[in-house]
C-alpha cells in the first residue's frame, strides 16, 4: 500500500492501529495521519523498541491490509 492509499484509508485503519498498539492515544494516531515514519516514531517511543523494530511492525501492519 503506498503512502497516498494509506492517507486515504487512515480513518478506517486507525481503529486497527489502536488495537495493534493500544498504548497510543487517539490524538497520537490522529497526528500520525497514516504516515509510516510518524507512526514508527510513536511506537518506538511508547514501546521502547528500536527504530528498525518499529519500522518493521508498521510496514507489516500496512502490508497486511493492502
Amino acid at each position: 500500500m503506498n503512502s497516498d492509499q494509506i492517507a486515504g484509508k487512515w480513518k478506517q485503519l486507525k481503529g486497527e492501529a489502536k488495537i495493534a498498539w493500544g498504548k497510543l492515544t487517539d490524538d497520537e494516531l490522529d497526528k500520525a495521519e497514516g504516515h509510516a515514519e510518524k507512526l514508527a516514531g510513536l511506537i518506538q517511543e511508547r514501546y521502547g523498541k528500536t527504530r528498525e523494530e518499529a519500522e518493521t511492525e508498521v510496514r507489516r501492519f500496512f502490508d497486511d491490509r493492502a
